[in-house]
């Protein structure tokens, strides 16, 4: 069972997996999320920006039963009537998305309300808002967004760190090279799909990343 985010000693973890299947070279949501908890991981996403709602459902349903059976922590991106269908651990929303305090008012309080937020006019919002923890970014260029907001740099991210209290996770263009810089800049935790769910041995190189982040890679 995941910490409430309430909870005065949750700790968001230093991976954040994101789940894509457009990324993931045809395996499947379920496939991908056993092989990153195998790992270790702790802290998954499910992203699918071209399934339809009930095959969104379908697969959401089935990776938040493997994250809880792992005792990980299981948000949906942008669904947050999926999460609160298939009893997912939060949900995480964008600009085009809900508003974080309307996807509270769905999701319920005691789960987890992520924002994404790309200049610091967005990121203060957010930090206004009830949400649990704030995405920034792109912090380097990215292939995993077809429009990508403009790179905000090692620089924007420890303005953003200064600017915020709530738990910062990086986005964007995060790879193991470049991991540790981005810890290092100020990010609580970093956000990774096309290194993670891209590579072939999705396991070895989850497992690469929490060495790296962990300071011991």
């Amino acid at each position: 069972m995941a910490q409430s985010p309430d909870d005065p000693m949750f700790v968001i973890p230093r991976l954040y997996a994101i789940i894509d299947p457009a990324q993931g070279n045809g395996r499947s949501p379920v496939g991908m999320a056993t092989a990153l908890l195998a790992a270790g991981v702790r802290l998954l996403q499910l992203r699918d920006k071209h399934a339809s709602s009930r095959d969104l459902y379908a697969s959401a349903r089935l990776v938040t039963e493997c994250v809880h059976q792992a005792g990980g922590i299981f948000i949906v991106n942008d669904r947050a009537d999926v999460a609160l269908a298939v009893q997912a651990d939060g949900v995480h929303l964008g600009q085009d998305d809900l508003p974080a305090d309307s996807g509270r008012t769905i999701v319920g309080t005691g789960k987890i309300v992520g924002y994404s937020t790309h200049n610091l006019e967005q990121l203060r919002e957010a930090d206004r808002s009830t949400a649990d923890y704030i995405a920034f970014g792109p912090i380097f260029s990215t292939a995993s967004k077809a429009n990508p907001d403009a790179t905000v740099g090692l620089a924007g991210l420890a303005e953003a760190r200064r600017a915020t209290r709530k738990p910062l996770v990086a986005i964007g263009g995060i790879t193991l090279e470049n991991a540790r810089e981005v810890l290092d800049a100020g990010a609580d935790s970093i956000a990774v799909i096309r290194g993670l769910v891209g590579a072939t041995d999705i396991r070895r190189r989850a497992e690469e990343f929490l060495e790296k982040v962990s300071g011991k890679g």
